[in-house]
Formats: C-alpha cells, structure tokens, sequence
C-alpha cells in the first residue's frame, strides 16, 4: 500500500490507524520495533502480506510502529534497516541522537557511544 493509497483490509476500513501516542516514551519506541518487525512482509501469490497476521501489507500495527519510530526521529532507511534485521529486541537508543542537520523543533546531540545498529544498504 502506497502513500495515499486507502487500504483494502475490511479492518482497516473499520477502524482505521491506531492513534499515536501524545509524547513517545521508551517503552514506545520498544513496542514500535517489535511491530515492525514482528509484522513485516511476507510474499504471497496475491502480493505482500502481513507474515503475522495475512493482512495486506503494511498492517496497521506495522504501519503504527513506522509512524512512531519516525516521529522518535528514525529515517525510513533505519526503519528499513530494522524490518531487515528481524531482531524484535534490537535496542533504539532513548533519546534518539538525530544525525540529520536542523531536524525542525529538535535538538542535534551526540551520543556518548555509538548504538549497534543494523544499516541501511
């Protein structure tokens, strides 16, 4: 399912996006990785499906935790990068040290250590 484009699971047409949570907490950003990656894409003959669940890829807890881990400052190239991993239980250092110059309303820090992180290829 592309930007834009409306979903064609009866469930999404229900009940639509899972809500955001108002300020993104660790526990959160936990949560957001396991659902990216717990409910990534699995090729099927009718096209991309849901591996956990058989809903039309993204489902909405894939699309809830890409929205979270973006707004805690992930490119969609990490986010990628974590789907590809697979490891649910990858850390994703809170505060996340935004490496993007002038990142609007957000403040540039440098971490102490550098996080293991999967990369983006």
């Amino acid at each position: 399912m592309g930007v834009g484009e409306e979903s064609t699971d009866p469930i999404d047409r229900v009940l639509g996006d899972l809500p955001l949570p108002t300020s993104v907490t660790p526990e959160d950003v936990r949560i957001a990785v396991r659902a990216v990656v717990v409910h990534a894409a699995e090729e099927w003959p009718s096209g991309p499906r849901c591996r956990n669940d058989g809903a039309a890829y993204p489902c909405r807890l894939h699309r809830w935790g890409r929205r979270v881990l973006e707004t805690h400052g992930l490119s969609p190239r990490q986010v990628e990068a974590l789907e590809r991993h697979g490891n649910p239980f990858v850390h994703v250092p809170f505060p996340f040290p935004f490496t993007r110059p002038g990142a609007p309303g957000r403040t540039v820090t440098a971490p102490a250590v550098a996080p293991r992180w999967p990369r983006a290829s």
